[in-house]
């Protein structure tokens, strides 16, 4: 047990000194002086080993909830006294250093008996993972007060950082704004575009042939046509890529952390849609699979398998990818690849897997830039070094526009889009096929 000297060891032991300055008496007090001190100090030094925390005294860490990326989460320690008698105490907590601090994590508090107390500091995580918090330190004065006593308290404890929901959630909102999926719909049965039957209505001029109900005709000897609706029980499956491409950094995020939260928005956009949303995370092999379904529960299911999600840095496996798609998913479904290209070999793996997809499923592949490379060519260089960046930007832009285009000539979406607007593009284009009934 650690413990430091209280204001009252330091009194009475400068009360066996002071005789000692007295030059009259240092003959006969110097020789007390000194046992005097031992004596002090032996009552100290017993006095902090016989002064155990008491274990009705329970010190305890609780989190105000889950914490998420970039958003603060309180930290409360509580001290519960279940003594008789009054304990005066300081505690600090330690918390994990990655983390951003707000506030203090220590504090001293005096805790009346049969009371509790606690104090409160937040924390900010910079990415997702797993963090660890230590043990709690707690300095406690003796029962005599003539030392400070220090131990441990509590068991170390690793907590998980998930990606932030709220912050998918508001790029969703932000990015439909006033276009709602009731107003979808029903663009929707005024084209006749959806597939799930809805209800018969006259014939208006203007209506294809192919959705009159001849039989309707006959029982009411007028034209009839068939109204569609969106189908609300179609099936997302997003195939989020963690190999090399997606280690690059742009900001204080990667690019597979921004691909998780544009997953979440568009998992969350789905539910309300009432769609089905599934989960496919692949490097080199399948990390997970979440099976196509909505719902809060499996938002949840979501959050817990993306939490500790990494890139590595090793070129993702296209193929095995969608050979495991296609054995895992019979329904017909939009399969959305968030991932990178930028050389010729990655993009021609890419492009020869797309045939495991078609024709049974319509693949979407996004691509995220690192920047506006257009904003790039359009700058006037002003020195070799420009007019070098530029060549690279233009080649870059080449390959890739050339590989989507590929991809759309194989029956499929392409999509290549920066990180500021990755959300907003993904989720027009996700509404634009429910709209146009290309499920």
């Amino acid at each position: 047990m650690r413990f430091v000297f209280s204001k009252l060891f330091y009194v009475l032991l400068a009360v066996g000194l002071v005789p000692i300055s007295l030059s009259w008496r240092r003959p006969i007090l110097g020789w007390l002086a000194l046992p005097y001190d031992l004596i002090i100090v032996a009552a100290a030094l017993f006095d902090a080993w016989n002064s155990k925390l008491p274990q009705s005294v329970r010190i305890e860490r609780h989190f105000g909830g889950r914490f998420a990326v970039g958003a603060e989460t309180d930290v409360s320690i509580e001290v519960a006294n279940h003594t008789s008698r009054d304990i005066d105490l300081v505690l600090k907590d330690e918390h994990p250093p990655q983390m951003r601090l707000t506030g203090t994590r220590e504090t001293r508090l005096e805790v009346e008996a049969q009371t509790t107390a606690s104090f409160i500091y937040s924390l900010k995580p910079p990415k997702r993972g797993q963090f660890s918090f230590g043990r709690i330190a707690v300095r406690y004065i003796s029962r005599w007060r003539l030392s400070w006593c220090q131990t441990m308290v509590g068991d170390p404890i690793t907590v998980k950082v998930y990606p932030n929901m709220r912050r998918a959630r508001e790029a969703e909102l932000k990015a439909l704004g006033t276009r709602s999926f009731v107003a979808a719909r029903r663009k929707s049965q005024w084209r006749g575009e959806g597939r799930d039957f809805e209800s018969l209505r006259d014939y208006v001029r203007g209506d294809e042939m192919r959705h009159i109900s001849w039989t309707a005709t006959a029982r009411r000897g007028k034209l009839v046509t068939r109204q569609y609706q969106m189908e609300r029980d179609q099936t997302i499956l997003i195939a989020l890529d963690a190999g090399r491409l997606m280690t690059g950094r742009m900001e204080n995020e990667t690019k597979l952390d921004l691909a998780v939260h544009a997953t979440l928005a568009l998992m969350s956009a789905a539910a309300r849609a009432g769609d089905n949303a599934g989960l496919l995370v692949f490097g080199r092999r399948i990390k997970t699979f979440l099976p196509p379904k909505r719902g809060a529960e499996h938002l949840d299911a979501a959050l817990e398998a993306l939490h500790a999600v990494e890139p590595e840095m090793i070129e993702p496996s296209y193929s095995r990818a969608f050979e495991f798609i296609s054995a895992n998913s019979r329904r017909r479904s939009l399969v959305v690849v968030l991932t990178d290209l930028v050389d010729e070999e990655g993009s021609a793996e890419l492009l020869t897997s797309l045939k495991l997809l078609r024709p049974r499923h319509l693949p979407l592949v996004v691509t995220i830039a690192d920047r506006d490379l257009r904003a790039v060519v359009r700058e006037s260089p002003e020195t070799e070094n420009d007019l070098f960046t530029q060549s690279v930007a233009e080649e870059i832009m080449y390959q890739r526009e050339a590989a989507l285009r590929l991809v759309e000539s194989q029956g499929g979406l392409a999509l290549d889009v920066t990180a500021a607007v990755l959300v907003p593009k993904l989720l027009e284009t996700y509404l634009r096929v429910k709209e146009r009934g290309l499920l």
